[in-house]
């Protein structure tokens, strides 16, 4: 990549003149210069440099402060020996940084997140719950009352378990019968809070697998009986034509109420569905359901521009974690950063809701669609 070592840009901005005792390399730029670095390198020097672009959206700190610090970066996730000598170039002589490509935009890294959420301290003590999580039960790799426990530690009234479906096999999906013996194990679980008299309760749901034509993989009934149902497309997502008619027929199945990881996108390796997002969002609106922020750093999906497409179409947000072991519920930061950022009340998010105001909202979505 060509290197201009007395100019930098930050995307969207005119170049100009780089005054590197005041300018710095942010965490996102070094993101995606480690991407631009991947595009050219052979293995396995191409995995590193891609998997260091990943990880550098998670690091809690900025690597300028740690340079300035005369720390090692090797103190960063994903950055050995090799990979820090180039960074450590890009801090002493800030390049040009190229605005990234569609399928690297819109992503906040964790510095940015708790940034926002420093100045709007409320919305990390008040949130109330996570809504889309996973256990050993499909591909998760911590059970039911590990997730619990760690819900219980953030102060959370609930959280949703929110497992893979029968179709995606792939992920581990659960049928029928499974989804009634997980229900059995949420009811132990949430007892035993009660009777230590903790205030945390699971809530039993699924994260339903969608075809393109917007029916589930589970029976009604089966569906009927969990407190809450979100719908997720997982085939079919790299089609380039206009998906909206999809979208509109998932959001009008009456068995769900929260639309999943909608437009299906990971960093730097799947753009995601395209659609008309003003319609897909006003009849959302219309239905009273709400799309999701999947909060997982490589999904952050919704994106902040189609967050803010939501915003205006006046439907309700719902923010997941989409985790998949008990550490990984931090990652609500990332969903509630965005959704300050672009605007959203929090009169419209799920998560501000108590557990009886959402049971109440899933009742209510139910018997309008019935």
């Amino acid at each position: 990549m060509p290197r201009s070592p007395n100019v930098r840009a930050r995307p969207g901005q005119a170049l100009a003149p780089a005054d590197t005792a005041e300018q710095s390399v942010t965490n996102s730029e070094i993101s995606e210069l480690l991407a631009i670095e991947a595009e050219s390198a052979s293995q396995p020097l191409q995995r590193a440099f891609r998997r260091a672009s990943r990880k550098a959206l998670l690091w809690t700190e900025e690597a300028s402060q740690i340079y300035r610090e005369r720390r090692s970066l090797t103190e960063l996730p994903g950055i050995g020996p090799y990979l820090e000598k180039i960074i450590l170039r890009w801090l002493e002589r800030p390049p040009l940084v190229p605005t990234p490509p569609d399928s690297r935009q819109n992503f906040l890294t964790w510095t940015q997140a708790h940034s926002i959420l420093q100045k709007a301290s409320s919305w990390s003590h008040s949130v109330k719950g996570d809504l889309q999580m996973h256990s050993l039960w499909s591909d998760g790799s911590g059970s039911i009352q590990e997730m619990a426990e760690v819900g219980d530690a953030l102060g959370y009234e609930y959280i949703a378990i929110t497992d893979h479906s029968k179709g995606l096999k792939i992920a581990g999906g659960i049928n029928e019968d499974q989804l009634q013996q997980q229900s059995i194990e949420i009811q132990n679980v949430n007892d035993a809070f009660g009777a230590a008299g903790r205030t945390i309760r699971v809530l039993r749901s699924v994260e339903l697998n969608l075809s393109p034509a917007g029916d589930g993989d589970m029976t009604d009934e089966s569906l009927q009986r969990l407190d809450l149902v979100l719908g997720c497309f997982h085939s079919a997502l790299r089609k380039k034509d206009d998906q909206t008619e999809r979208y509109i027929a998932a959001l009008r199945n009456p068995s769900i109420q929260i639309l999943g990881h909608p437009r299906g996108r990971i960093y730097n390796f799947r753009l995601g569905l395209k659609a008309d997002w003003p319609h897909v969002f006003a009849v959302a609106a219309e239905l009273d359901k709400a799309v999701e922020i999947d909060s997982y750093p490589d999904r952050q999906d919704l994106s902040l521009d189609l967050i803010v497409l939501a915003r205006k179409a006046g439907c309700r947000i719902s923010i997941g974690t989409d985790s998949h072991g008990p550490s990984q519920l931090r990652f609500i930061q990332f969903g509630l950063a965005a959704a300050r950022r672009s605007g959203i009340d929090r009169s419209r998010i799920l998560n501000f809701m108590t557990r009886h105001e959402l049971a109440h909202w899933v009742q209510t979505v139910r018997n309008g669609q019935r």
